[in-house]
């Protein structure tokens, strides 16, 4: 959880840390757009019947109401109420039947927004989060190569944050038609309840979830651990993983011949090439794990899930699918591929685990000395005239003695402090040491990292590489 954070599930970073989430947006929203993708934003409430189309979990959805409505909401069906979008899939589907026809197709869109979740909150997971997701939506049919597009895009994404002290990520895939094609081989009709069981297997187990699917989803014992098989079944190259496969299939009577065999046929080929096409760019990084089921109702395909080595208390960060049906108007539907990282997740690690901390916490790289109040509109002046040069600046807040102006700058980590020329004559250090030379007409900076202080030209003057970034580092 967010330290300091007053209300549970709802965070609240400190300056230091808000730098620290700031970077991993920049980061992240920098791969997606070197990699084609374009930015929107789009409203955070949506009507009920919308959201509701996401499934079992609408339960978590935060609905809205004005203080003059308390006690009637009732009297509005819940389809027509409004409430705060949980994801950024569902408005951007509504996004695209609202603006088909001024869009491109395929069209390829990143997009960070904080979300709104009724869950319960805990480790890594709150009800106020900012997701960050890419998705490739097209107009008619959508080629299936963005289905090994978008997880190396993520991939690509989360490897510029291990410089935050991220582990490496790995993408754990599957794919629905393989699951439901094997489900159906084995007389299962309740294809939707196993998946949303499945899902379930890294929370509370495999005797448990064998346990619901024979209450919940009419599954005999036989059928509950033939369902358990496949879900062990992971592979990191497409020949292995078509070998399990039909081994498995065989040994539970589930012909090659049937209609149940052809549709996990499909989405057996489209995994292998998920898997051997991401091997031969970004060796490691796609596995295929049949235990991936994604309980969301509206994905169709491909299914994606990733973990970090050594955290698997934080769960997924970052996952997805495809989806063909979400998206339509009439008989002309939208299908689309995507996937989410949950970037509040990463931040709460990287500064509560990993010891990731800003090199300051204010973006400016010069404070600007103010000998007394009378002469501040100088100071004002230089800090205008660095700023113009793309030098971030401030001035110091009062004209107090120098020693307190520059703790400021320290407090800040500001690395430079600006000694204005006019007045430079007599103020001194807390200690007694000379701050400024005092020469008539030079301006004077210092580096109050390392002590360096030497005469300086505001049209010219430019700090050190070292000390003019904001930046993030690990401990």
């Amino acid at each position: 959880m967010a330290k300091g954070a007053s209300i549970s599930g709802f965070p609240e970073w400190l300056p230091q840390e808000r730098v620290v989430e700031q970077c991993v947006i920049d980061t992240v929203r920098k791969v997606f757009e070197l990699n084609g993708f374009i930015g929107i934003e789009t409203r955070a409430v949506e009507e009920g019947s919308s959201l509701l189309k996401k499934g079992e979990t609408s339960k978590e959805i935060y609905l809205l109401s004005r203080l003059q409505e308390v006690g009637h909401e009732s009297d509005t069906p819940l389809e027509e109420r409004l409430g705060l979008h949980f994801d950024l899939t569902v408005p951007l589907s509504r996004y695209v039947v609202e603006n088909s026809g001024k869009l491109t197709f395929p069209f390829k869109r990143w997009q960070i927004q904080k979300v709104w979740r009724g869950e319960r909150p805990q480790e890594g997971r709150f009800r106020e989060f900012v997701q960050a997701d890419i998705d490739v939506v097209s107009d008619g049919d959508l080629p299936e190569h963005y289905e090994v597009e978008l997880p190396l895009v993520m991939v690509s994404a989360l490897e510029e944050l291990r410089a935050f002290g991220l582990p490496k990520a790995t993408v754990h895939a599957n794919n629905r038609k393989l699951s439901e094609g094997f489900y159906r081989g084995l007389g299962l009709t309740d294809v939707e309840g196993v998946l949303r069981e499945i899902d379930k297997l890294d929370k509370i187990g495999d005797d448990e979830v064998c346990k619901l699917l024979v209450s919940e989803c009419g599954a005999s014992q036989s059928q509950a651990k033939a369902c358990l098989e496949l879900a062990e079944l992971s592979a990191e190259d497409g020949g292995q993983l078509r070998e399990k496969f039909d081994r498995l299939c065989s040994a539970h009577g589930i012909a090659q011949d049937g209609e149940a065999y052809a549709l996990a046929k499909q989405g057996l080929e489209t995994l292998a090439t998920i898997v051997d096409e991401s091997a031969a760019i970004r060796p490691g990084s796609v596995i295929a794990d049949l235990k991936i089921a994604r309980g969301l109702d509206y994905y169709t395909g491909s299914v994606y899930e990733t973990f970090l080595e050594g955290a698997q208390s934080l769960g997924s960060i970052c996952s997805g699918g495809r989806y063909d049906n979400l998206a339509s108007r009439g008989n002309r539907k939208y299908p689309g591929v995507g996937l989410s990282i949950g970037l509040s997740r990463l931040v709460s690690y990287m500064l509560h685990t990993a010891g990731a901390r800003a090199t300051r916490v204010s973006p400016a790289t010069v404070l600007v000395a103010v000998w007394n109040e009378h002469d501040r509109l100088q100071s004002n002046r230089i800090a205008a005239s660095l700023r113009a040069r793309g030098i971030s600046a401030d001035v110091s807040p009062d004209a107090a003695k120098l020693g307190k102006q520059i703790r400021y700058a320290d407090k800040l980590g500001i690395p430079y402090v600006w000694f204005p020329a006019e007045q430079a004559g007599d103020e001194t250090l807390d200690g007694g040491q000379s701050t400024a030379s005092g020469k008539a007409g030079g301006d004077e900076v210092k580096n109050i990292v390392t002590g360096e202080q030497c005469a300086a030209d505001v049209d010219s003057w430019l700090p050190d590489e070292t000390y003019a970034r904001q930046d993030v580092i690990v401990e």
